[in-house]
């Protein structure tokens, strides 16, 4: 099983309405380590690290996210692995 970082970064309408919250409860779920964090553009990044699978699942999931969200786009870009200790929300 191999080990993997992602940064995903999700625009849309995506801030005010739980989508950190919702993305580290998934990630947790997914046994996975990372952060959520909004950003000043109104976007939210997302950093997932753990099983390949997992981490697969958690990017499937940011492409709708919670209901009172909206997803418009989402780039996914491959990171060197690091350690990470839980999800946190930033």
């Amino acid at each position: 099983m191999s080990q993997i970082c992602v940064k995903v970064m999700i625009k849309g309408m995506v801030q005010g309405v739980g989508f950190r919250f919702h993305t580290a409860h998934e990630g947790l779920k997914f046994g996975l380590a990372g952060y959520a964090k909004n950003l000043p553009d109104g976007s939210v990044e997302v950093l997932a690290c753990g099983e390949e699978a997992q981490v697969k699942q958690l990017v499937q999931w940011l492409q709708q996210g919670p209901r009172a969200s909206r997803v418009d786009k989402v780039e996914t870009e491959a990171l060197a692995w690091r350690h990470v200790d839980g999800f946190e929300i930033m």
